[in-house]
């Protein structure tokens, strides 16, 4: 008896999606734990990755904790998540935005219960703005510093216009 063709879209419907299902389970199986963006100190320290395992380390810079060499590009300084702390080592130049109380997310090793990075990169706030753009608001007398640009209605010193007129 030859099955109807509704039948037969049917089965190779339910056919595809068994198949597309496995492939996805398959995906996600071999990512593992993979598939976070960073790892924070407390991931680190709980579950230690294997010593040639390259990961990303996300969390704070930890208050006076920073260490220069002198004569040298190494630093040394810890990240926490306010749970744990992690020892990060690190040789070459820092960013601009890197400091202390800082959010940052840093790639390399663990290598003998420290984290060796091979690069780092500071997190910033909601309020950055890249250099050309606050010189930009400059030149057009709509910069009022570190809060960022004024409103229109704000004259250069802070002062609101009301049709033309300043209180």
């Amino acid at each position: 008896m030859a099955m109807k063709r509704k039948h037969k879209r049917l089965t190779f419907i339910v056919v595809a999606m068994a198949l597309v299902g496995a492939a996805t389970g398959l995906v996600l199986y071999a990512l593992g734990d993979g598939v976070s963006l960073f790892h924070s100190p407390t991931d680190i320290v709980t579950k230690a990755p294997g010593p040639n395992q390259s990961i990303r380390l996300g969390g704070l810079v930890e208050e006076g904790s920073v260490q220069r060499s002198e004569g040298s590009a190494v630093v040394r300084f810890r990240v926490t998540d306010l749970e744990n702390t992690v020892d990060v080592v690190y040789e070459g130049l820092l960013p601009d935005l890197f400091r202390e109380g800082q959010g940052i997310v840093t790639t390399g090793k663990v290598v003998g219960g420290k984290f060796i990075a091979e690069e780092v990169l500071a997190k910033h706030d909601e309020n950055y703005m890249p250099p050309e753009a606050v010189d930009a608001l400059k030149k057009a007398g709509q910069w009022q510093g570190e809060g960022g640009p004024i409103s229109k209605a704000e004259d250069a010193s802070g002062k609101v216009s009301q049709g033309g007129m300043s209180k």
